[in-house]
């Protein structure tokens, strides 16, 4: 049961135009998106835009899924594996990919593993990046723009990740295979 406000149908204002546009897009308000709508409006739209701008950057819809799918289990966010399982196979990765960009174990496509591997090490740790891992990543054939596109991603997908672990966000898309 969500922690937080939701709601919903009964919605009005702010949250109720973006949920209009979020169903007629996606044809449902998924659960995460009522939460924060519901509670904040701002933060809904500014997640959107946020979202919309990461399209536009360096990165193609494989590596940001990767990105997202990584960064959400080592923030242990089950709903947001869930969601980007769905959306990972929707922009044309395998169940298998999606696994090994999870654990960040290799997955058969070096390009994809060395995002995960770069991804779970910056999630995963405090301080200064260490100068190897950042090599490595940019040894990988990443730019210094995909760096940052990277991080740009983790910042949006931690946002929600939090807001889920906080929230005890309900599932309504299927439960990502461990």
């Amino acid at each position: 049961m969500s922690r937080l406000t939701t709601l919903g149908s009964t919605a009005t204002g702010r949250s109720a135009e973006l949920f209009t546009a979020i169903k007629a897009k996606l044809g449902k308000v998924p659960n995460a998106y009522d939460a924060i709508g519901s509670n904040s409006p701002v933060a809904l739209a500014a997640l959107l835009d946020f979202d919309a701008a990461l399209a536009n950057t360096s990165l193609g819809r494989k590596e940001i899924e990767v990105i997202k799918l990584a960064t959400s289990e080592v923030n242990g966010c089950d709903y947001c594996l869930a969601a980007h399982t769905l959306a990972g196979k929707m922009a044309g990765l395998s169940a298998d990919a999606m696994l090994a960009a999870r654990r960040g174990t290799p997955g058969g496509d070096a390009r994809l593993d060395a995002l995960s591997t770069f991804v779970r090490s910056v999630v995963g740790s405090r301080g200064t990046v260490a100068q190897d891992v950042v090599d490595a990543f940019k040894g990988a054939g990443f730019t210094d723009a995909q760096v940052v596109d990277t991080l740009f991603a983790i910042s949006s997908i931690t946002f929600t990740n939090l807001l889920n672990r906080v929230n005890d966000t309900v599932l309504d898309f299927p439960a990502a295979r461990n």
